[in-house]
């Protein structure tokens, strides 16, 4: 089972990765420094460390799937 917790919701768009909002400052519509090419590297257990670009915070992406990156900290309160 997934921890929900732990996982944040992004999307594709034009070969760019987006998540509609950052789960540390809240801006909207941030542009991720990954290619979708990256996100089946993950896929296939590579892990990457993801710095948003908005407020320098780091999480490590352990997985994806089709809507979700599934990080190393907990990104959202139960």
């Amino acid at each position: 089972m997934i921890p929900f917790e732990r996982a944040w919701p992004y999307d594709v768009v034009m070969k760019d990765v987006y998540v509609a909002s950052c789960p540390f400052c809240g801006q909207d519509n941030v542009l991720l420094p990954m290619r979708p090419k990256e996100l089946a590297e993950i896929r296939g257990g590579k892990k990457k460390l993801l710095v948003f670009p908005c407020c320098h915070n780091k999480v490590t992406v352990l997985d994806t799937d089709q809507d979700y990156l599934l990080t190393d900290t907990v990104l959202r309160r139960a």
